[in-house]
């Protein structure tokens, strides 16, 4: 695996996932993420464990995406955890993502939820 920038900070990792999804680089943002990771995605489902995301991210990238980087919100921290989030563009949901402080001093996702749309209400 290639050497990636480490995220310094837990609100370093969100430009990092820009910058790599981007870039197309599904093995570089699955290396934001710890080895036993949950990723609430895709809507209603979960991929657990890094090399699941990889996958999903490798399928997800193959269309072009492109993000937009997005002020992050203050972080909370209580020790080695973070609770990050942004809010999205068009103001409906939100982002949050939960890291923890690696040996090192560097920070990967351990619980991410990349966007909660509620349901729409379904009363005529």
């Amino acid at each position: 695996m290639p050497e990636y920038e480490k995220a310094m900070r837990p609100e370093d990792i969100t430009r990092l996932f820009v910058e790599r999804s981007n870039a197309g680089d599904a093995a570089g943002v699955a290396a934001l993420y710890e080895e036993d990771a949950v990723l609430a995605y895709p809507p209603g489902g979960r991929t657990v464990g890094r090399d699941a995301i990889r996958e999903l991210w490798e399928k997800v990238l193959a269309g072009g995406p492109r993000f937009q980087p997005e002020q992050p919100l203050p972080t909370l921290v209580s020790g080695g955890i973070a609770l990050t989030s942004t809010p999205p563009r068009d103001g409906a949901g939100a982002r949050a993502q939960v890291v923890r402080r690696q040996p090192d001093g560097s920070w990967l996702r351990l619980l991410d939820q990349p966007e909660f749309v509620p349901p729409a209400d379904r009363t005529p």
